[in-house]
């Protein structure tokens, strides 16, 4: 899979994922991702097979607000380039593709746009069947989020650039809390020696 950013010419595409993702009151008109391609197209990625299937996007905003509202998703002019939070409405990966690795290389992906961007974080919100999904990436769960979209239940989940971020970057190399232990420590004896 090749990541990009979209493109005018990915709309219908974008529009059907969005259609195949999402139940209907969930998913958004090729209209609205129309308006939000216009405006943010830099906050657009796309995975494609070696057919240039799509296989799956992510996109939504930067903005100064540190949570994501239901009126976001309205408003593509709460955009702004110079914003402090990267915020995902649609991380979404086309049936067929499911299960492969592809949405782990999409947020990724995404996560380092967002650092290298300057960003302090990313805020998403997801049901909570994936949230442990989110969280093995170092989202927090902050709880249920106010958002109504689509009259489902969300919880809002927060990725922040801080200190703690680097430093468990920095030490994990497992799953296997004991191995990060005694990772970390090794680390600090070879520094201070």
């Amino acid at each position: 899979m090749y990541i990009k950013k979209a493109e005018q010419k990915d709309l219908r595409d974008l529009a059907e994922a969005a259609a195949a993702c999402f139940p209907a009151g969930e998913a958004e008109s090729e209209e609205r991702i129309a308006g939000r391609l216009a405006v943010y197209p830099d906050c657009f990625w796309i995975g494609r097979d070696d057919f240039h299937e799509l296989v799956c996007f992510a996109a939504g905003p930067v903005t100064k607000e540190r949570d994501l509202s239901d009126g976001m998703y309205a408003d593509p002019s709460v955009h702004d380039p110079d914003g402090d939070w990267q915020m995902i409405f649609s991380l979404c990966t086309m049936p067929q593709y499911r299960r492969q690795g592809n949405a782990t290389l999409l947020l990724q992906r995404v996560i380092s746009a967002a650092e290298e961007a300057g960003r302090k974080g990313i805020v998403l919100t997801c049901k909570s069947e994936k949230v442990p999904f989110y969280e093995k990436f170092g989202f927090v769960n902050e709880g249920i989020s106010e958002s109504k979209h689509g009259g489902a239940t969300w919880y809002q989940m927060r990725l922040s650039f801080d200190e703690n971020y680097y430093l468990e970057r920095m030490f994990q190399i497992s799953d296997d809390p004991e191995e990060n232990t005694r990772s970390m420590e090794e680390t600090i004896w070879n520094m201070m020696c």
